[in-house]
C-alpha cells in the first residue's frame, strides 16, 4: 500500500511545478531524516562536554582486594564512592551497571572505579557476586582507603555536593583520560545555563538520558582523536 502511494505521488509529480516537486521531496525524505538526526543526537546540547575540575588526583595509591593498583590515566572512567553501607546503597550500582556499564564496556579504555572504605572488602565481594550474574566485570574496579584518605581525595575534587558521614554519595563522575572531571557547566548552544558535576545512580532517567548522552560525547571525542592520529600517521 505504501509503495502504491509513493508511485502515485511520483506520477503526479511529472505535471507538478518545481516548487511542488521540491515540497514533496522534502516531506517524503528530508524531514524524516532531520527528525532522526535530532532524536538520535540525545539530550545534551553542549557541543563539547565542559570540564568541571582540572587534573584530579589518581587513585593509584589505593589498593584493590588483591592488593593491586588501579589508575585513571589514559582511561575514560566513571568514578564513584561506595560508602560504608554497601547493602543499602547497592541499588544504585545495579542501575549504573545496566544503564551505563553494559552499554560501554566493549570500549577498551572505558572503566568504572569505585572507592570504598577499608574493612568493607567482604561486603564488596558479596555485591560483586550479585553483579557478576548480570555482566562481565572486567571493567569494574574497587579500591579501598581509610576514611581520612577518602575525605581528602573527594575534597580535592572541588565539588558542590559533599560526601555524607559514611563517605558516600549517590553521584558518580565522568573522568577523562587526562584526569579532568567532565560535566555540564555554563551556557549550552541553546543558551540555557546548566551545571552538572555528577549523575545520580538512583535516578534511572538521569542515567539513561543525561549521563548516557554525556558518556557518548566523551567516547566520540576520543574516537575522533584516534581517527585523526591514524590519518596523520598514514600521511607521514
Amino acid at each position: 500500500m505504501r509503495f502504491t502511494r509513493l508511485f502515485f505521488i511520483f506520477v503526479h509529480m511529472k505535471t507538478a511545478s518545481k516548487f511542488q516537486k521540491n515540497l514533496v521531496l522534502i516531506t517524503l525524505f528530508i524531514l524524516p531524516l532531520a527528525a532522526y538526526v535530532f532524536f538520535a543526537s540525545g539530550v545534551n546540547s553542549f557541543a563539547k562536554l565542559p570540564t568541571i575540575t582540572n587534573n584530579i588526583s589518581d587513585v593509584s595509591t589505593f589498593k584493590t582486594i588483591d592488593g593491586k593498583s588501579v589508575t585513571l590515566k589514559n582511561k575514560i572512567t566513571i568514578l564513584g564512592f561506595m560508602g560504608s553501607d554497601i547493602e543499602k546503597n547497592k541499588a544504585g550500582f545495579f542501575n549504573l551497571t545496566e544503564k551505563i556499564y553494559n552499554k560501554n564496556r566493549e570500549f577498551k579504555d572505558f572503566q568504572i572505579v569505585m572507592i570504598a572504605p577499608d574493612g568493607k572488602q567482604e561486603q564488596v565481594k558479596q555485591l560483586m557476586k550479585k553483579v557478576a550474574t548480570l555482566t562481565n566485570l572486567s571493567g569494574w574496579h574497587f579500591v579501598f582507603a581509610n576514611q581520612e584518605q577518602i575525605n581528602n581525595y573527594y575534597a580535592k575534587m572541588n565539588l558542590v555536593f559533599k560526601l555524607d558521614a559514611n563517605q558516600y554519595t549517590e553521584n558518580v563522575f565522568i573522568i577523562d583520560k587526562k584526569l579532568n572531571l567532565r560535566g555540564r557547566k555554563g551556557k549550552s548552544i541553546k543558551g540555557d545555563v546548566e551545571y552538572k558535576e555528577g549523575y545520580n545512580t538512583f535516578k534511572v532517567s538521569e542515567l539513561y538520558n543525561e549521563m548516557n548522552d554525556d558518556v557518548k560525547i566523551i567516547l566520540a571525542e576520543y574516537r575522533l582523536a584516534l581517527k585523526r592520529n591514524n590519518n596523520a600517521s598514514r600521511k607521514i
